[in-house]
C-alpha cells in the first residue's frame, strides 16, 4: 500500500495556508487514528433528499492524522490517495460518518472497498444511541469546548461553486479540528455536553 505523506499534497496545503503540525494524542504510526470530514458539490434537495447522499459528489475531504499531527486535503480527483490513507487507519473518527461522509465517498471507492467496514468511531451515531435523538456538532462543540462551527455545509457548497476552494478547505479543516477536540474531551473525561432544544446545557456519558 502506498502511504500518503505530507509531500503528496504540499502545493495544495501550502496554497491553503492552514496546514501543518499541531499537538495531539499520539497513536501507533503504523495504524494511526484518522479524523475525516467531507464537503460536497451539491445540496441534498438538489439530488432528491438525504437518501441520495451518494449523488452529492465530493468537493473536498480533509483528514487529520493524530500520530503525525498532519492535515491532508483531497480534491475529487485525489480520492484514491484518501482511500489509501483510510485503509491504513487503526481508527477513523468523524461526526455522521456512517450516514453521510461514507455514503458520499462510496461511489469513488475502489472495487471491493467498503467504507462501512473501516474501524469507525462515529460520534453522532454514539450520541444518538445514548440519547435517542440526534444533536448537531455545533451544539456539542459549543457546549463542550466553548467554540463551534464558523459556517455550514451549505456555505461550503456555495463557496465551491464560486471557486473559493481555500475557504472550503479551511472550513472542512475546522470541522475536523473541532471533531477531534470533542473526541479527545470525551475520551479523556468520559462525557461531553450539548445544548438541547430548550437551550439547556446537558451532559451525556460517552465511551468511544
Amino acid at each position: 500500500m502506498v502511504r500518503v505523506g505530507a509531500h503528496s499534497h504540499a502545493p495544495l496545503l501550502q496554497h491553503a495556508g492552514h496546514y501543518g503540525r499541531r499537538g495531539g494524542v499520539v497513536t501507533d504510526l503504523s495504524r494511526p487514528l484518522i479524523v475525516l470530514d467531507v464537503e460536497t458539490q451539491h445540496l441534498a434537495h438538489e439530488v432528491g433528499g438525504w437518501g441520495n447522499c451518494h449523488k452529492l459528489k465530493v468537493s473536498v475531504a480533509v483528514t487529520y492524522n493524530a500520530a503525525t499531527g498532519l492535515y491532508h486535503a483531497y480534491q475529487e480527483e485525489e480520492l484514491d490517495d484518501l482511500f489509501q490513507e483510510l485503509e491504513g487507519a487503526g481508527k477513523v473518527v468523524g461526526y455522521n460518518l456512517l450516514r453521510f461522509d461514507y455514503r458520499v465517498l462510496q461511489p469513488y471507492a475502489p472495487p471491493g472497498f467498503s467504507l462501512q467496514s473501516l474501524p469507525t468511531v462515529d460520534l453522532l451515531d454514539h450520541l444518538e444511541r445514548r440519547l435517542g435523538f440526534r444533536v448537531s456538532l455545533d451544539a456539542v462543540a459549543t457546549a463542550t469546548l466553548g467554540r463551534g462551527k464558523s459556517a455550514s455545509g451549505v456555505d461550503a457548497v456555495h463557496w465551491f461553486r464560486q471557486g473559493l476552494l481555500e475557504k472550503v478547505i479551511a472550513y472542512c479543516r475546522e470541522d475536523v479540528e473541532v471533531t477531534y477536540e470533542v473526541y479527545r474531551f470525551g475520551k479523556e473525561r468520559g462525557f461531553v455536553r450539548f445544548w438541547d432544544r430548550t437551550s439547556r446545557r446537558r451532559e451525556v456519558p460517552v465511551s468511544w
